[in-house]
């Protein structure tokens, strides 16, 4: 039989045919890795040609969206030899919250860009003009988007790193803790001015591109990695390049780890991350895919010489990620009807109406802080405003659209007519009667119930009477949440027992502030 010339043989002989010409590599790599890939990884593989001329190894992708990866590698359900992804730190949740059963694997950072904003220049600067700080903010956007002057594409965070970092980033924004999110903090009512205003989508960084060259006034911003738009700017695809924000209120990073899936394959993880990672292959990543280098002998690029600020935490724990990507919903993006059941009795003049009336002018957009452009009023969205004394006296439904409705809750709250009684459960049953007709009418809008009081129920019906119309009515309005605003001498026990029937729960303005109250209520469902 005859036997295969050895490895050092055929190197012989490729070098011999220098003689002719055709010089002395061979067309077979010395070793092959399969590896698990963050699809926007996909701009790296000329740079892993010379991976293979230098070190004799080959890498083969198989390129899927990051969080499905994460979701895969954490079940054990892969057979790669390495994974790289854009971001790992989901992926470790997945496998702390697995009980530990699967060893971390050896992972070492490549490079690093954070998930920031492009955004037309036209539109940056009438963001400007209403910000007091001309480095803008997530808020400043959410609040740009709320007032419909924002429309702006961000991957879905379901499939793609950069859409769940900016997820992330703007939730921890709006919470305002400073800190790592916790599931109390990812409330219903903080993101939906913000994702109000977005117009485009993809399951992909790549994707999402594409989606707004191909219409490019569909769109004022995008959502993505730092090096993705720098490299779009640089792409000549676009009317006019975006201005690169990098939000005040933080941003997340991502360090593309890669990580040994196999330990059997160690020798060869060894040699591409000591090339990846030396001095000349990271100024090669940078310059090619304008991500920043980890390396920090390497001058930066002029266009990556900007201080991101503040590096946001990722939340530490899974159930907050989960909980984030199951409010994300680009195609149930209806805007929310609230119905606000307002107490004008005879104890609620004079300051207490003014702290109400201060309290929606920061609804409709005159409160600038943080938190106040997260949870403000936002195009499209619907609700009711009733007044109540001895009974509902007056209704207004308002469609957010234009300055001409903040007018009209204006008027509508600046009446100076107050009534004697209290018809507290009265008024709370008519708007559960209003409810279940917007329910009928629209069965896929979100409708809530928010009521304010500041006194005792003394006339109409009682609280056991509400609670018992209450459980007769139809599913869909039953399923209606009612939060209660306890606000001077209202009863607590029962505005509590009311709010936690129905699925809501009671807020005390004494212990804080009507306008603090009120932005704990607002928008949820």
């Amino acid at each position: 039989m005859m036997r295969r010339p050895s490895r050092t043989f055929a190197g012989l002989t490729a070098c011999v045919m220098l003689i002719s010409g055709t010089g002395c590599t061979s067309d077979e790599p010395d070793t092959t890795l399969r590896v698990l890939a963050s699809s926007e990884l996909a701009d790296m593989r000329p740079l892993l040609d010379e991976l293979r001329r230098d070190t004799g190894i080959a890498i083969e992708f198989d390129y899927r969206g990051t969080v499905e990866v994460s979701t895969s590698l954490s079940r054990g359900d892969d057979d790669h030899d390495l994974a790289w992804l854009s971001d790992d730190r989901y992926l470790q949740l997945k496998w702390r919250a697995a009980g530990g059963r699967r060893p971390r694997p050896l992972s070492t950072e490549i490079m690093t860009s954070p998930v920031v904003l492009g955004v037309r220049p036209r539109t940056a600067e009438r963001l400007r003009r209403d910000a007091p700080d001309p480095k803008l903010s997530w808020a400043d956007i959410a609040d740009g988007a709320a007032e419909g002057l924002v429309r702006f594409g961000m991957a879905d965070p379901r499939q793609a790193n950069s859409g769940l970092a900016a997820l992330v980033g703007v939730a921890t924004a709006a919470a305002g803790t400073g800190s790592a999110l916790r599931p109390e903090d990812v409330t219903c009512d903080r993101l939906r001015g913000l994702f109000s205003g977005q117009t485009i989508t993809a399951p992909s960084s790549d994707e999402l591109i594409d989606a707004f060259v191909a219409d490019q006034g569909r769109a004022d911003a995008l959502i993505g990695y730092e090096s993705t738009l720098l490299s779009l700017n640089a792409s000549g695809r676009l009317r006019e390049p975006l201005e690169i924000i990098y939000p005040e209120d933080g941003i997340v990073l991502s360090r593309y780890p890669l990580m040994l899936l196999d330990p059997s394959r160690r020798a060869a993880y060894d040699k591409v991350v000591a090339w990846l990672t030396r001095a000349d292959t990271q100024r090669k990543i940078m310059q090619r895919t304008l991500r920043r280098p980890l390396d920090p002998s390497v001058r930066r690029d002029p266009r990556l010489r900007t201080e991101i600020g503040n590096a946001l935490y990722f939340p530490d724990r899974p159930e907050v990620v989960d909980r984030l990507l199951a409010g994300y919903d680009p195609k149930a993006r209806t805007p929310g009807q609230v119905i606000f059941v307002l107490d004008y009795s005879g104890s609620m003049r004079g300051v207490r109406i003014k702290a109400l009336r201060s309290t929606f002018e920061g609804l409709i957009g005159g409160d600038g802080s943080s938190i106040g452009k997260f949870v403000r009023f936002y195009q499209g969205e619907k609700f009711i405003l009733m007044r109540f004394g001895e009974k509902v006296r007056a209704e207004r439904d308002v469609t957010v659209a234009g300055p001409h409705d903040a007018g009209a809750i204006r008027d509508f709250l600046g009446t100076e007519k107050f009534e004697q009684n209290t018809a507290v459960w009265s008024a709370l049953d008519h708007a559960y009667r209003r409810a279940g007709d917007l329910k009928r009418a629209e069965p896929g809008r979100p409708v809530t119930i928010v009521l304010m009081t500041d006194g005792l129920n003394n006339t109409g019906i009682e609280l056991n009477e509400f609670l018992s119309r209450y459980r007769a009515l139809p599913p869909q309005a039953r399923a209606v949440h009612a939060y209660t605003v306890r606000f001077g001498e209202a009863g607590p026990v029962e505005l509590d027992r009311a709010a936690k029937a129905t699925g809501g729960h009671m807020v005390d303005a004494n212990a804080s502030s009507l306008n603090l109250a009120f932005k704990q209520t607002r928008g949820c469902s």
